[in-house]
Parts: C-alpha cells; sequence; structure tokens
C-alpha cells in the first residue's frame, strides 16, 4: 500500500506540474517502424522453439535416444519456413512527452511442434490459440500480440537542475540482455542524468497474485553508467522478490497426508516463495586499436516453502565474459571467451526446486535439493535468445534466437540462461568484400562445469551415477551477410558441432551412453525494415 501511495503521488507530481510547464499546444508528431522477414531452416539436432530449462540435463528430452517416446528429435532433419513482422508506432509531443504502442506477429515461433509457415489448427501440437500462427492455411488469424504500451514523460526541473523522465507502462527491462536480462513488462523507470553518469531506478510488477494475499512479485533495481577515457563503464543491482514461486504453479494432491505437486514435490504448490538478486559491472569501449567489452554478473539467492522451514535452496553463480575485436581494413579479428559456474548434481535437482530429489540417480537414497551452483538469469530472462555466439550450440542472430542447443528459457523460474553450467573460447574473422557483401568464419570449443554430472548430457559411468566430462563440443560456422537494398538484407548461416564426452545421453535399454551424429544447421533469413 505504501509502495502504491508513493508511486501515485509521483505521476500526480509529474502530472501537476506538467501541466503548467509544458502547458502549452504541441504538435503531435505520430511516426511507425518495423520489420518483416522470412526465415528459413534445416537442421539435425539443433531443436527449435523455446525449452523449458532446468537447472542440469535439460535436454534430456530433447535428446533421447530412440527408446524413449521424448526422443524424436534424436538424429533427426527437420526443415521449415517462418516469418515475424513487427509494427511499432510513436506520437510524439516534443521532447517533452511520447507515447510507444509495439506490436508483434509470428508465424512459426515454435519450429519443433509443427508450427511455422502452414501453421497447425488452434488446440494441436501444443498450439492453444491463434497466436504465433499467422501462417495458418487461409490465414485471418488473431495472432496480433502486444510487445509494448508505455508512455515517456520529462519531469519539469522543479527546482532541481537535473534531466530527468520517467517511462510508465509495458516497457523492456533490459540489462545486458546477452548475459543477463531482456523481459517486457509492467513497470516504471526512471531516468536521471548527472554527467557524465546516467541512473535508470526502476519498479515492475511481474504477478499481482492475490490482492488480499500477500503473492505479489516485484522487481526492483538501479542501472548506471558513465563514458570514462572511451570506456563506458556501468554496474546495476536489481532484487527480484517473488511471494509466488514458480509463477505458474501445478496441481496439488495429498498423498497419505502428505502435500505434493504433480512433479512429486513434498511441496504444497504455490506456497514457495523466493528472493533472489544480481550484482553485475560491465566496460565497452576501446583500448588502443581494439574494441574491447566486459561484463561480471553474480546472483545469489533462496527458494523456500512458506510451510516447511527445513525445505529451502540456495543459489550463489557467477560469470565473466570478455570480448575483443581488431578492425583492420576490410578485415575484423575477434575473440571471445566467457566462463560461467555449474550446478552440482548431488546437491540439485534438475527444476532447481527444494523438496525434490538430486539429479544424480546414485547419489544416497533420500537426498533433496539444497544448493545451485550454477548462474542463473531471472524469470522471463531471453538472455538466450539473445546471446547469438555461434549457429548450432547458441542461438544465432540469423534465425533471430529460435534455434540453438543452449536456447534455455524458463518463464516461471530462473534458469541458466545461455551459458550457466558452461564455458567457452571463440575465434573469428570476418572480411567485407564489398560495402554489400561480408563473410565470417568462427571456430569455438564450448566446455562444462557442472559437477557430478553434465549441463547437456545425461551418460552414466559403470556404478549408475551421472558421469562428469569436460567437453560439450567443437563448432565451426560459416556466415555470409548480402545488403540488397537498403532496408533488404539477406542472410545465411551454416555450421556443424562435433560433439564431446559432455553431450552423451543414457539409452536404458541397451545401458550404454549414446552420443549424437553432428548436430548442424543451415539457415536463411531475408529482412525488411522500415
Amino acid at each position: 500500500m505504501k509502495k502504491f501511495i508513493v508511486l501515485s503521488s509521483v505521476l500526480l507530481l509529474i502530472l501537476a506540474f506538467g501541466a503548467t510547464v509544458y502547458g502549452q499546444e504541441q504538435k503531435l508528431d505520430f511516426r511507425a517502424s518495423g520489420f518483416i522477414d522470412a526465415q528459413s531452416l534445416l537442421w539435425r539436432g539443433v531443436t527449435g522453439g523455446n525449452k523449458t530449462a532446468g537447472i542440469i540435463n535439460a535436454y534430456a528430452s530433447a535428446y533421447q535416444p530412440p527408446v524413449s517416446t521424448a526422443g524424436d528429435a534424436w538424429n533427426r532433419t527437420a526443415h521449415y519456413m517462418e516469418s515475424r513482422a513487427r509494427l511499432k508506432f510513436d506520437a510524439v509531443m516534443g521532447k517533452e512527452l511520447s507515447g510507444t504502442i509495439f506490436f508483434e506477429m509470428d508465424s512459426g515461433s515454435n519450429g519443433a511442434t509443427g508450427s511455422g509457415w502452414g501453421d497447425v489448427k488452434p488446440g494441436a501440437i501444443n498450439n492453444i490459440s491463434d497466436r504465433n500462427s499467422f501462417g495458418y492455411w487461409s490465414m485471418d488469424r488473431a495472432a496480433v500480440e502486444i510487445k509494448n504500451i508505455y508512455f515517456d514523460v520529462a519531469l519539469p526541473y522543479i527546482g532541481i537542475p537535473i534531466p530527468m523522465q520517467v517511462r510508465v507502462g509495458g516497457q523492456p527491462l533490459s540489462i545486458r540482455p546477452n548475459l543477463f536480462v531482456y523481459t517486457d513488462g509492467m513497470g516504471i523507470k526512471g531516468g536521471i542524468k548527472i554527467d557524465p553518469v546516467n541512473i535508470e531506478p526502476f519498479w515492475f510488477k511481474a504477478l499481482q497474485g492475490k490482492l488480499w494475499a500477500d503473492q505479489g512479485n516485484d522487481v526492483y533495481g538501479v542501472h548506471a553508467n558513465a563514458k570514462v577515457s572511451g570506456f563506458t563503464l556501468g554496474g546495476y543491482f536489481v532484487y527480484y522478490n517473488l511471494n509466488t514461486y514458480p509463477f505458474s504453479v501445478s496441481t496439488t494432491a495429498n498423498i497419505g497426508g502428505v502435500p505434493v505437486t504433480n512433479a512429486g514435490s513434498a511441496v504444497i504448490a504455490g506456497t514457495l516463495s523466493a528472493d533472489f538478486w544480481w550484482l553485475g559491472f560491465y566496460a565497452d569501449g576501446k583500448a588502443g586499436p581494439v574494441n574491447v567489452n566486459f561484463d561480471f554478473i553474480y546472483d545469489n539467492g533462496k527458494v523456500k516453502s512458506r510451510i516447511f522451514d527445513d525445505l529451502t535452496i540456495d543459489y550463489d553463480g557467477w560469470v565473466v565474459y570478455g570480448k575483443v575485436d581488431y578492425p583492420w581494413e576490410k578485415f575484423n579479428l575477434g575473440a571471445v571467451a566467457y566462463y560461467a559456474s555449474g550446478a552440482d548434481a548431488n546437491k540439485t535437482s534438475a527444476s532447481g526446486l527444494p523438496g525434490t530429489k538430486v539429479a544424480n540417480p546414485g547419489a544416497p537414497v533420500g537426498t533433496y535439493s539444497t544448493k545451485v551452483k550454477s548462474y542463473v538469469t531471472p524469470p522471463g530472462s531471453e538472455a538466450a535468445t539473445n546471446f547469438g555466439e555461434s549457429v548450432v550450440f547458441y542461438t544465432t542472430w540469423i534465425t533471430r534466437g529460435d534455434t540453438g542447443i543452449a536456447q534455455t528459457t524458463n518463464y516461471d523460474q530462473v534458469s541458466k540462461g545461455p551459458v550457466g553450467g558452461t564455458w567457452m573460447a571463440k575465434l573469428y574473422g570476418s572480411y567485407k568484400a564489398t560495402p554489400w557483401f561480408k563473410v565470417t568464419l568462427q571456430g569455438l570449443y564450448i566446455g562444462d562445469t557442472t559437477k557430478h554430472g553434465d549441463t547437456f548430457g545425461a551418460s552414466r559411468d559403470a556404478g549408475g551415477d551421472l558421469a562428469n566430462h569436460g567437453t560439450i563440443g567443437w563448432e565451426s560456422d560459416l556466415i555470409t551477410e548480402l545488403q540488397i537494398y537498403k532496408n533488404l538484407k539477406f542472410s545465411v548461416g551454416l555450421g556443424a558441432m562435433a560433439p564431446g564426452g559432455a553431450f552423451k545421453f543414457y539409452n536404458t535399454a541397451t545401458k550404454e551412453n549414446e552420443k549424437p551424429h553432428f548436430p548442424w544447421q543451415l539457415c536463411t533469413n531475408i529482412v525488411y525494415n522500415f
């Protein structure tokens, strides 16, 4: 209640003072922008669409040997077409006031379930509505989504000679979106300029819950950066206060007087709560002839039952990332490396929820999750979609992040995002032969940091424990970009990955560990920007 009163008062001050200072008539400038694309995808073992990610063994369901009914992606080749369109309207009243309405339309955001051009009928193959399905045969779909709706207000000085503004409504929460968070949601974000520092305090409402009960989920934080000697130096602190966790809860049951969920957890669904916070620092700039990007992010949190005091999970993880580019005439040479902490399969389950058994089947009977050491991203963060470091293992910008083995996103709880439980070293080089043609070659080594198990694999040793390996795989990619017109671009990506020991899976029928054939992908994208 106090929070509501404070925020309401701030908004009333904005309106009251704004009416007196900016009361003169303003001319409306109405703008439209967006894009329309079409992309083709041909792949084996790369998987498509958004996957719900656990902490470890996230892809046991996608990469089971054929003895499993869930293993229909095992060594199979898939191909489909898909499209996306975005349309953004901005109503601008000078520098002081503007409003934005942003729409998105998709055909085929989940190729793994059969959507794409020729989208499946609503109600079939997980397609419960017309959403993401404007490619349905005969069209006429209700597939227009609201991505953002917000307005920006420049605050009058009110005696404080500092430029300030406020954004109110459905807007992006975006901080280092390739590693940490990109989520669209309802909130209020401020902007304060104290040269050379920019400060953005914010509050978002992730979940309201029952109005008469303490079930709401709130996000608080501050993000600041400044330009110093050719570098942008920044830092942020973000706190998620989650009184309902996960956001969507499962059906409850009572077996022998013990409350359980349909996932087998000894916790009543809807009675978990969580507190998470992230602290991050970054630097972007030019050091001599090279361009440098650096990130360090630390996460800490706790998930607990509000009924059973002894059911808690502690979170504690981190990631460090660095990128260097050396542009030289028509060439660009670069390197990327990161290391992200991994979980321990003897201390956590795949979901990381309290009351769930640890992931390692060889652990002592009755061993439950207690700790998650993997780096994790916030609920709903689409960092994995934005990571875009390769064509096969990670997502690629060519497919807008719709494919990729490490494309792990969970909209209801934290997940390891694009990097948790892994490390990577990458070398690449590009050549811009003409102003309209560019080619890039890159090679990657991808390693595993999960203990007593593998982040993506599910192989076992002779004793039945999860095996522990260090190499996920080696990948090579070729990317070409063709600028046909100023606003029309055609891109092609071709990549293949040689799987390592950390990408093996246990066949329950043969009692042997099996490795998928080389995952590969050939993808194209043509996009018209306007």
